[in-house]
């Protein structure tokens, strides 16, 4: 008994719903006028049959790239065993499968182009776009592709480090952290747009998750939060974009 109270007390616990809050959603079915229509009686009579699951293998998505790979016979394969009469040639029997190809990394070449006057005048060189990171190693590619590695797919910046490692390109988890707080503060606008979209929802979900920060100044770790904000079905803004700037934005600054 004592460990079934120490469990309900300190063990981890499921969100529940107050069932007053339910109410708010019919307040406002009534300021518009409409009426509530009660739920179908489900009939004792009535009995419906459920509806089966397909079996065997899914087909694959026809838009992913395909690759013919032909098996042919040889030229002697090719000859009846009882009349060694040439065979003919009546179809083929075609079947997939899924392949996967690793990504690698590759080095883009900037040569900027210089011309000068033959009288010795001046000397101009060709401007390179602009950068996410001025003077900085990756290219947007790379910077995306670990942003996403890491709040997408949850993959932490010292794993990533391995990865490369074996693809023979040394990337400290330092420099990786450094380029998301970059991207953190190039995708900065944008978030505060996405901001202003939630705060105009009449109704607002919200989620606090505890996170262990570094602090220098103490001698042990202190206790960061993470607030992500969810707005109505009125507004584009949803939990899934939200809660990924707002874990990047908090993390970097953490």
């Amino acid at each position: 008994m004592v460990e079934q109270l120490l469990r309900w007390r300190y063990g981890p616990k499921r969100e529940r719903v107050n069932e007053n809050q339910l109410f708010l959603y019919a307040v406002g079915i009534i300021g518009t006028g409409q009426e509530i229509l009660p739920l179908p009686e489900e009939s004792e009579t009535e009995t419906t049959t459920p509806r089966r699951r397909g079996h065997g293998r899914r087909r694959l998505p026809k838009p992913l790239e395909r690759r013919r790979v032909v098996y042919d016979l040889g030229k002697q394969e090719r000859k009846c065993p009882q009349c060694q009469g040439e065979l003919q040639h009546i179809g083929e029997e075609v079947s997939e499968r899924l392949e996967y190809v690793p990504a690698s990394l590759y080095v883009i070449e900037e040569a900027c182009q210089k011309y000068a006057c033959g009288k010795g005048c001046t000397v101009v060189t060709a401007q390179k776009p602009m950068q996410p990171i001025e003077k900085g190693l990756p290219g947007p590619g790379l910077l995306a592709h670990v942003a996403v590695s890491k709040y997408g797919d949850h993959l932490p910046l010292y794993r990533q480090e391995g990865i490369y490692q074996r693809q023979g390109v040394a990337v400290s988890r330092k420099t990786m952290c450094d380029w998301m707080r970059r991207c953190a503060e190039l995708v900065r606008p944008l978030f505060e747009r996405m901001k202003e979209q939630v705060l105009e929802s009449k109704a607002l979900q919200t989620d606090d998750t505890p996170v262990a920060v570094l602090d220098p100044a103490l001698p042990r770790t202190r206790t960061g939060r993470i607030w992500t904000y969810v707005g109505d079905d009125e507004h584009p803004t949803r939990c899934t974009t939200t809660l990924r700037t707002a874990v990047a934005t908090a993390r970097m600054r953490s």
